[in-house]
């Protein structure tokens, strides 16, 4: 079984790390911090123009929930529609209704504005009550991929979950797991829930500049080296 490792990207230089670390894709973003929000235009282009590896682009406004307003669905188009003239190979979306259901007719419209480009429904499931529904949901609106935890706060806690999900995908849609994944926990997981694809940052604390003076703040970056532990552990975890 190939299994393949996409991390999460926040900047350029956390793109290029994760290259150079052997990662399978990217999913591109910004304010990492609080979960992530679409990347620039500039960031997004400057990827592309970087790596060759996929570049999956997150679509999402702003932090916080994922019920949006006419205005915010209307921004989501226009970056999924700026995400396909600038060639990239997926975006990462997601939208639901008050009920904590799949929004069929938000992810509808953008799924159509995304072309050819592959489509993730991301951890805006782990909000859904019935992730049995949710996942049927999103296999009819063509998603290639689910990024979830299995509705808990990391992969960890939600493996018996993520197994039956895997379970229930039965091959119509992969199973992603992501939140808190590791090189102590990626081989674990791979083994207990048959998962094909994991999603992590690799992210590491670049200390302040006190050059910066004071606008010195501490970043998080992928870090090369951690990204091709990972890698080399997927490669080695057994098959089930």
């Amino acid at each position: 079984m190939t299994r393949h490792l996409e991390i999460c990207a926040a900047s350029l230089p956390s793109a290029l790390a994760a290259r150079a670390g052997g990662a399978h894709r990217i999913e591109l973003c910004q304010n990492l911090e609080q979960g992530g929000i679409t990347p620039s235009y500039g960031l997004i282009r400057e990827t592309l123009a970087q790596l060759s590896i996929p570049v999956f682009v997150l679509i999402r406004p702003r932090p916080g929930g994922f019920v949006y307003s006419a205005d915010e669905l209307a921004i989501m188009r226009a970056d999924v529609e700026m995400c396909r003239e600038l060639g990239c190979a997926g975006v990462v979306l997601g939208a639901l209704d008050a009920a904590g259901r799949v929004d069929l007719a938000a992810c509808r419209g953008l799924i159509e504005l995304a072309g050819p480009m592959a489509v993730t429904f991301h951890r805006a499931f782990d909000a859904c009550p019935d992730q049995v529904l949710a996942l049927e949901d999103i296999i009819g609106l063509g998603c290639q991929r689910v990024l979830t935890s299995g509705g808990q706060p990391t992969a960890t806690a939600g493996q018996t979950q993520l197994a039956a999900l895997v379970a229930q995908a039965a091959g119509r849609i992969l199973i992603m797991p992501g939140a808190g994944i590791t090189a102590a926990n990626i081989q674990a997981l791979a083994n207990q829930t048959g998962a094909r694809e994991f999603h992590t940052s690799a992210k590491r604390r670049l200390p302040a500049d006190p050059a910066d003076g004071l606008f010195q703040a501490e970043r998080l970056e992928t870090d090369a080296a951690s990204v091709a532990e990972l890698v080399a552990l997927l490669q080695v975890a057994r098959t089930l």
